[in-house]
């Protein structure tokens, strides 16, 4: 072989080497294979334009919010060599549409389980500490998203924008998002949440809001798998007989389920709970789980669990301040578009945080007190400079991306910092008295 062969055969080589075969460390390919095959999408024909590049664009969709998608797909130059060097804005949009929104689904569910399951996270007592919580996105206002989604109301009628209701289930150390589901605007949460129980990890401990509270759901939430438990605040109004007790604060209790068996027909008439009282800076808080067990899990250390739910409202407040740079409303027009770029949206957060991870991991720190507003700067910058990295030098530049996540660790959180919640007054919809302005003549 002289050395034009060589060179020949060099290049060859290297040009096999996409940016989305880049980027494999980041995201499995056989993963997105398993997702586009459960979806039904393959393709023989060789486009320029292969699904796996559309899916890196429809990630770079959250990840480069102010560019547009057909100059995202040139950005990160993942389409096939051809003729002309940028792809048109036409194409993509045939593009996505082939590739649909189950596609994205699919292989955002697969990677975040994978990723779940790889990875090791901080437990207490042997359980995983997880959150439910709901968020609301807001769409562009078009006949066939209101349609769709409907939209919010008041006495005047539909609000300005179609919005979709999602539910995520969080790890809290890590604010990975283990899964999600969204549906029409006026679906109830509850309903939402019921969709998250098979996918369900077990050894879990779960922290609801109250307005979760459903002993149907939150009983088949605990009897569906092994030791997937449930922690949430206590009614006021809270109607139960005591089984046990260890002292005032920490009792066994009974609670009947007359009202939960119209939708969870299969509830036995009552269920076992544990009911844990404590007062903290002058303060009674009650904490209702489902840890019946008082040797394995301490009642001191239960309520003070609660507080960590609030990490995935943090998680929500990078997804859409940080990572959508404060534009709430998703950019795409049709139906199944919007739900493909939410999709997105949420796996492409799940890979920054996937990262963030894997380089806590290395140092024994949470990947929560890790700045997302840094790390995700960083990454974004290794996603964009990667189509010109040589493959043989991808491996020194992910290094350097961990070590650099590294030192971006958040100071520690000040305790006795209090935020206190701002009751706005409820408005009244009735007009306010005009008072009669006082005349000059009434002075004299």
């Amino acid at each position: 072989m002289n050395i034009e062969q060589a060179l020949q055969a060099t290049l060859e080589e290297s040009s096999r080497y996409h940016t989305f075969e880049k980027l494999s460390e980041i995201l499995d390919p056989e993963i997105i294979e398993q997702g586009f095959q459960q979806a039904g999408i393959a393709t023989v024909r060789k486009r320029r334009l292969p699904l796996e590049a559309v899916l890196w664009s429809v990630i770079g969709m959250a990840l480069f919010r102010k560019e547009s998608v057909w100059n995202i797909a040139n950005k990160l130059d993942i389409m096939l060599p051809g003729k002309n060097q940028l792809v048109a804005p036409s194409a993509m949009v045939q593009a996505r549409q082939r590739l649909g929104d189950d596609s994205v689904k699919h292989v955002s569910n697969k990677s975040a389980q994978s990723m779940y399951k790889q990875q090791s996270f901080e437990t207490w007592n042997g359980l995983n500490l997880l959150a439910v919580d709901g968020v609301v996105w807001r769409t562009a206002d078009t006949p066939d998203n209101r349609k769709a989604f409907s939209s919010g109301s008041n006495q005047y009628g539909d609000t300005a924008f179609p919005q979709i209701r999602m539910v995520c289930h969080m790890e809290l150390t890590s604010h990975q998002l283990l899964c999600s589901e969204f549906d029409n605007y006026k679906t109830n949460e509850m309903k939402l949440a019921e969709r998250l129980i098979e996918r369900t990890p077990d050894n879990s401990l779960t922290i609801f809001d109250k307005g979760y509270y459903s002993l149907g759901l939150l009983n088949r939430w605990h009897q569906t798998g092994k030791m997937r438990h449930w922690l949430i605040p206590a009614r006021p109004d809270l109607q139960y007989e005591i089984i046990s007790s260890a002292g005032k604060n920490d009792h066994v209790i009974e609670l009947k389920t007359k009202h939960a068996q119209k939708n969870f027909p299969n509830v036995p008439e009552t269920i076992k709970a544990r009911l844990i009282s404590k007062t903290i800076k002058g303060k009674s808080y009650r904490i209702l789980t489902s840890m019946t067990d008082r040797l394995r899990y301490p009642g001191n250390e239960i309520v003070e669990l609660y507080c960590h739910r609030w990490e995935i409202e943090l998680g929500f407040r990078e997804i859409k301040q940080t990572m959508l740079d404060s534009a709430y409303h998703l950019r795409s027009k049709r139906p199944d578009m919007v739900r493909q770029e939410l999709w997105g949206v949420l796996l492409a957060y799940n890979l920054i945080r996937r990262i963030m991870t894997m380089a806590a991991t290395v140092t024994g720190i949470w990947p929560n007190q890790l700045s997302f507003s840094s790390s995700s700067m960083a990454v974004i910058q290794y996603f964009s400079s990667v189509s010109i990295m040589s493959p043989g030098n991808i491996p020194i530049h992910w290094r350097h991306l961990l070590n650099t996540l590294v030192l971006f660790k958040l100071p520690a959180r000040r305790e006795d910092r209090r935020y206190p919640r701002w009751v706005k007054p409820k408005p009244s919809k009735y007009p306010h008295k005009r008072k009669t302005p006082v005349s000059l003549t009434d002075w004299h």
